[in-house]
């Protein structure tokens, strides 16, 4: 904390990456608006307008050691701050200062930054996500064929496998990649349109020219990294593609969400846990606990980047005619913070996947302790092959569960087996519940959905991301 005084964003100083810090820091932005203003001038100089090599030079000389003092004595004093890097880049280039934004509006700069932020924060993202999709994918496999106890309602239904939960968690976060990946597609440059999109100020520059105004368009865009541009604009590129990049983060805060209430769940309940470590302290008062503290904040952060989709879907609806300036102050809030706070998510949902915690043994009793009910349907059937009337198995079963369950709310344990192994009815399976009542026999096909998930729903994604680095999640604090 550099100024303990001084209030900073959790978002810059507490949770997020390095990675996504910096991508949406004051230097990349500035720094990037230099590029631009060089890329433009290059290109102008290029189809023909009177620019020197020496200027391009000088401009070229100066994209990273920008005076933010002197920017910001300008912008005190002019209060606009794409004319306070005007002036401070012209300050630095003075043989370059007369061509510096040459036919160019604010948002050539601003927004074509933006473009360019938001282009790299979703791959930073999407790594992030390609290496969650690892960690799952790793942990569904080893945990393919584990029985647990299913719960719909939050009660008792029918078994699973501890895999097969794990690719409802991977399956959200597959979905979560292949909209990410069409966003990334939509995002094209803003270009070189003018004030209010019509090119009238680089008409002008080219002699009316119009095939140039046009290659200068396409020259930048190609320049700066992009193969697709706004065909058309007003002053801004429209802010629908703010509203479609949110989309996606809430979908991963959804999906993060999902994952990390049902670890809360689990842990409650003692069948997995988060990564606890050895000097981790779970609670000031309580020295035994060991709160899911990740998971809960993966939860809260989720809740920030959900609410924050309304704020992009409002900002798109109140845009006037060509451009309107409220949205100027509300976007870098309300984007930086979506992307800061969706790395957050990620950076903990790669450390909890990387080290979830399984206690089988606890798995097997809260699964054993309602399998006679579970099992009914099974045992059912088998009493018929074994010469029961059906309808007086039926009524039997449905008796004894009775019994179990006011056994249970006495707080016993469930007598239900037992039950079953002594009334005079089942005798002929008395001998056989311990294979009948096997975990096994009630997960159906799940160990093979995992296998079959795998293979053709996760391992073609994991292939075509193989370049992307294997990297943790960075728990701060």
């Amino acid at each position: 904390m550099n100024d303990p005084k001084s209030y900073q964003s959790p978002l810059s100083s507490r949770y997020p990456s390095a990675a996504m810090r910096e991508n949406f820091s004051p230097h990349k932005k500035f720094t990037t608006w230099r590029r631009l203003w060089l890329a433009l001038a290059e290109c102008e100089k290029e189809l023909g307008l009177d620019i020197t090599g020496e200027q391009l030079d000088e401009l070229r000389a100066h994209l990273e050691d920008i005076d933010y003092e002197l920017a910001a004595r300008y912008e005190r004093e002019l209060r606009h701050d794409v004319m306070a890097h005007v002036h401070a880049y012209g300050e630095q280039c003075p043989k370059a200062r007369g061509i510096l934004h040459l036919g160019a509006t604010s948002c050539f700069v601003t927004d074509n930054a933006e473009l360019i932020v938001l282009r790299d924060g979703l791959r930073i993202l999407r790594d992030q996500l390609v290496n969650t999709i690892r960690n799952l994918a790793a942990f569904a496999r080893e945990w393919k064929s584990l029985p647990v106890l299913g719960l719909t309602h939050y009660q008792p239904a029918q078994a699973t496998t501890l895999g097969k939960r794990a690719c409802l968690w991977l399956q959200d976060l597959v979905f979560n990649l292949e909209d990410l990946e069409h966003a990334e597609s939509q995002i094209r440059f803003r270009g070189v349109k003018g004030t209010t999109g019509s090119q009238a100020s680089f008409l002008s520059l080219f002699d009316g020219d119009h095939a140039k105004v046009r290659e200068l368009d396409e020259r930048v865009t190609e320049r700066m990294g992009f193969e697709r541009r706004f065909l058309v604009t007003g002053q801004t590129y429209p802010r629908q593609l703010d509203f479609r990049v949110c989309q996606v983060l809430s979908g991963i805060a959804q999906s993060a969400s999902k994952f990390a209430v049902d670890l809360r769940l689990a842990a409650g309940r003692r069948e997995i846990e988060e990564p606890f470590e050895a000097k981790q302290i779970g609670s000031s008062a309580m020295p035994w606990k060991r709160n899911p503290m990740r998971s809960e904040r993966i939860c809260a952060l989720a809740r920030h980047v959900i609410a924050g989709l309304d704020n992009a879907a409002h900002t798109a609806a109140n845009q006037w005619f060509e451009r309107t300036l409220d949205d100027s102050a509300n976007r870098r809030l309300a984007i930086s913070e979506s992307f800061l706070a969706t790395d957050s998510i990620l950076q903990l949902y790669l450390n909890v996947s990387a080290g979830i915690v399984v206690h089988a043994p606890v798995i097997e009793r809260h699964l054993r302790e309602e399998l006679p009910f579970l099992a009914s349907e099974h045992l059912l059937m088998e009493a018929v092959r074994a010469g029961i009337d059906r309808q007086d198995g039926h009524e039997r079963i449905r008796v004894l569960a009775r019994q179990a369950s006011d056994a249970i709310h006495a707080g016993e344990s469930n007598p239900m087996r037992d039950l079953l192994a002594s009334d005079p009815l089942f005798e002929p399976l008395a001998g056989h519940l311990d294979r009948l009542l096997d975990p096994a026999r009630f997960v159906g096909r799940a160990p093979e959905q995992v296998e079959e998930f795998l293979a053709e729903g996760v391992e073609p994604v994991l292939e075509r991301y193989a370049q992307v680095p294997a990297a943790g999640g960075d728990v701060r604090v």
